[in-house]
């Protein structure tokens, strides 16, 4: 999507700051944390509850004002908004982030007002009152008491699992934003986001139903977006194709737009006459199942070619 990013659903990666630590099971394989540790002599010195956050350099913090300048021509040309995705080797919301550090964030978000800023944090549960405090810091209002959330940002909340989605997506409904969506990646289990979405009441027959029902389908359900996908690099934990295509089939019923990001290790295949290799590219990695079942990791890293994947999961949409 872009030269300066590899993440295929933004135009930019901008990091303020690195440095986070494990929230949630999410984290297991934190390619951010691996990251710094590669950097830092074999030991993540920006990680962990107590670790110092490392504040990026002035001339990075520099690059999104010409990511602006840049960014209304590309509007013109293309017909959509840039989107710089907003720490990726970090939080936005973490704790052990300074305040002053978050206000100055914000400053530059409300600088560069062609971009659209996506935030995205494990902790949605954080955002009101360090929303409050932007706020606060940046029009010295102590009066201010709602959540300040400039017009360019989307915000975003992370659930790997049911868990996470009946705790989380609640939070992120009660935050006014722009555009809200969800990161479903890593994947780790099925959700029903039925249950997670308050229910609708239907006027007509008097009952409450799910969001996505047929009869909520009309009802926008606040969640503008949502990225799903399967864990990437070593390791990688088993991801179900079914639990992709359960929520692609909800987002398509509520009109929400969805991204299928990778597939990562999926036990795709059910056998038949043939094998695997002439349904699948040279170099993926193959586990005999018994049985007639493969249990498939794809060779690329990322997922693989999508026009390998199963019609019903070649998604790619966007708002």
């Amino acid at each position: 999507m872009s030269e300066n990013t590899k993440i295929e659903w933004a135009d930019h990666t901008f990091n303020p700051w690195e440095g986070c630590q494990k929230v949630g099971p999410g984290c297991d394989h934190c390619y951010a944390e691996a990251r710094n540790a590669r950097f830092g002599g074999g030991v993540a010195v920006n990680w962990g509850p107590g670790a110092p956050r490392r504040l990026t350099s002035g001339s990075n913090w520099r690059k999104p004002v010409a990511w602006n300048a840049a960014a209304e021509e590309f509007q013109r040309q293309h017909g959509r908004r840039q989107r710089v995705f907003c720490a990726s080797l970090a939080d936005v919301f973490d704790n052990q982030v300074p305040e002053r550090w978050r206000a100055d964030l914000f400053a530059l978000i409300e600088a560069t007002p062609n971009l659209d800023w996506l935030l995205l944090t494990k902790r949605i549960g954080n955002v009101p009152d360090m929303l409050v405090q932007v706020g606060r810091s940046l029009f010295w209002m102590e009066h201010l008491d709602e959540p300040y959330l400039p017009r360019n940002v989307w915000l975003g909340a992370t659930v790997v699992n049911q868990e996470e989605a009946d705790r989380d997506i609640s939070k992120l409904l009660a935050v006014p934003a722009a555009r809200r969506f969800l990161s479903m990646e890593p994947l780790l289990g099925p959700v029903d986001l039925n249950q997670a979405l308050p229910p609708v009441h239907c006027e007509t027959c008097g009952s409450d139903y799910g969001a996505l029902s047929a009869h909520g389908a009309d009802t926008p359900t606040g969640i503008d977006w949502i990225i799903v996908g399967g864990e990437s690099g070593p390791g990688a934990r088993d991801f179900n194709i079914g639990w992709a295509r359960s929520i692609v089939s909800e987002c398509r019923l509520a009109g929400i737009a969805a991204h299928v990001k990778q597939l990562g290790a999926s036990p795709i295949w059910n056998g038949c006459s043939s094998s695997p290799e002439e349904h699948w590219p040279d170099g993926t990695r193959r586990e005999d199942l018994g049985h007639g079942h493969w249990h498939i990791r794809l060779k690329d890293k990322k997922g693989g070619d999508v026009e390998e994947w199963p019609l019903d999961l070649r998604v790619r949409e966007f708002p």
